[in-house]
């Protein structure tokens, strides 16, 4: 869909979008039009429940005496609860109502609104990338589709004073939306068209943004002693991959260890050894299980299709790279996923078996379909040495039990350090990717002690979310870390303001925010 800016002319035929405020007050735009159709749309609410509140549209056909094809009244609520989540909101909902009703273009009237806490300029950018964000579909499968089940919105026009700077303030939200965008299409895609090689070649894409990507393959792996990792993938016909992506926004060191910032990174084995603090990479993990059918531990057939999107985690770390690189972030991170196929074979993983980490420490396998842990393990590790970094987040569709703690309104977070959580949990509710922060401690990490190996890869019944993020915290050796487990947030099976169904690209916006309000260089 095509999304532009121009100056505030209302057109006197078309489609048009315009604002009302609770309690049914009309926006300068609204009034306008009110005027022009003298007093349909006024009377139109007043005959039925639109009143303005947030979240209410109003599509209102061929009103009145006019020459208008379609008037759409969008509520917004009170002015001084607009921020920018109610904007995208109403953004999104815009692009719902009009995208199967038969509409190809519209012009959204965007004005200033005394009360509210941005400009015009700046509440067009943020229902803009609501509208982008809401407009994605994944289609690419349906051949026999019927005329009236297809999309027809193809551009919206946003027309607000000050438009040039509009356009300005949504280029960055347009690189985080391509982000989202590209990590729901992974997601969304079957695992006999992404799989290990194939995930690890879009990541690759990401080099004509700038991002250094290294691909390692099980030879790699091997000689680095990843055995956790290539235990699970050793029953799939698909090698396994270890991907790493490298953006240095905030500058590059030089051999001296300074900064060279704006340019370029070049690839180095040399880890971060030497760098202050503020130039230390921030890195993401992603578990990239690119279809998990549980191994020999397999799972039950009823729902097992869904578990294509077990590599949502990793999906997510190669959608906040493209945000980052697309909008030029000034901040240093590494994005590291290991990606493998969960199969039963002649080959595969057995419990009872015991692996050795990259770090050293031993597992002892009890159950296969606990297999998310052991490649973080190892992809944890290997971030820690190699890239020193200053802090690791990971995401992984970990648990089951995330969801029967949280449903699917939020994810779990786990962390060792206190001002890590609250940084992550401020981004997650500025941008609606909520987290709640869950408990570690001694006494659950006790219930993964193995008679066998260093540790076991499964614990009790009870806690299974938080005995997996235990067994992940032997793998940081006190670098500050988090672990956001985010099997009830990946999909969605039911449309929301900015998110349709189906994969959400939970993780990037969330991410970003971070990073963008924590770490990264003023330009």
């Amino acid at each position: 869909m095509k999304l532009a800016f121009a100056a505030p002319d209302l057109p006197e035929k078309g489609v048009v979008v315009a604002f009302v405020l609770e309690d049914r007050e009309l926006s300068a735009s609204a009034r306008i039009l009110n005027d022009r159709l003298r007093g349909a749309l006024v009377r139109v609410m007043e005959a039925g429940r639109f009143k303005g509140k947030k979240d209410q549209v109003l599509a209102i056909p061929a009103p009145g005496e006019g020459s208008y094809d379609r008037v759409v009244l969008v509520g917004l609520g009170k002015a001084g609860d607009i921020d920018t989540m109610r904007a995208q909101a109403a953004g999104g909902r815009i692009c719902a109502a009009l995208a199967s009703d038969g509409v190809k273009s519209a012009s959204v009237a965007v004005d200033v609104l005394e009360g509210a806490e941005f400009g015009a300029a700046e509440m067009a950018a943020e229902l803009a990338y609501g509208a982008r964000l809401r407009s994605y579909r994944f289609d690419k499968y349906l051949t026999k589709q019927k005329e009236e089940d297809k999309p027809t919105l193809e551009a919206l026009t946003f027309l607000c004073d000050n438009h040039t700077r509009a356009r300005k303030l949504f280029a960055p939200l347009d690189a985080i939306a391509a982000g989202v965008t590209f990590t729901r299409d992974l997601v969304s895609e079957p695992a006999n068209v992404i799989y290990p090689e194939s995930l690890a070649a879009k990541a690759k894409t990401l080099e004509d943004l700038g991002v250094e990507v290294e691909v390692l393959g099980e030879k790699e792996m091997r000689k680095l002693g990843m055995g956790a990792l290539l235990g699970v993938g050793q029953g799939s016909g698909r090698e396994s991959q270890l991907v790493v992506m490298q953006w240095w926004g905030a500058g590059k060191p030089d051999a001296e260890g300074k900064g060279k910032k704006g340019k370029k990174s070049t690839k180095s084995d040399a880890g971060s050894e030497g760098l202050d603090e503020a130039k230390r990479p921030l890195a993401f993990i992603g578990k990239g299980v690119t279809f998990d059918t549980g191994g020999i531990s397999i799972k039950p057939a009823a729902g097992m299709e869904d578990m294509k999107w077990d590599m949502a985690g990793s999906a997510a770390v190669i959608g906040l790279m493209k945000a980052l690189a697309g909008r030029r972030a000034a901040a240093n991170v590494v994005g590291v996923v290991g990606l493998v196929e969960n199969m039963p074979s002649g080959t595969a993983q057995r419990p009872g078996d015991i692996v050795t980490s990259m770090s050293g420490q031993t597992i002892e396998v009890l159950n296969t379909d606990a297999e998310g842990r052991l490649v973080l393990a190892d992809a944890l590790w290997y971030t820690k040495i190699r890239f020193e970094p200053r802090l690791m987040v990971d995401l992984a569709t970990l648990t089951g039990a995330i969801i029967i703690a949280l449903g699917n309104e939020m994810a779990g977070l786990f962390s060792n350090d206190d001002g890590l959580a609250t940084r992550l949990s401020a981004a997650g509710k500025a941008v609606g990717e909520l987290l709640w922060r869950m408990p570690l401690g001694e006494e659950y990490d006790k219930s993964i002690k193995s008679d066998a190996a260093d540790m076991k890869n499964i614990g009790n019944r009870g806690a299974g979310s938080i005995t997996a993020a235990q067994f992940l915290q032997r793998f940081v050796d006190g670098t500050p870390w988090a672990h956001l487990d985010i099997a009830g947030v990946a999909w969605s099976k039911k449309d929301a303001a900015i998110v349709p169904k189906g994969g959400t690209g939970y993780g990037v916006r969330l991410l970003d925010r971070f990073v963008a309000e924590n770490y990264e260089e003023e330009a």
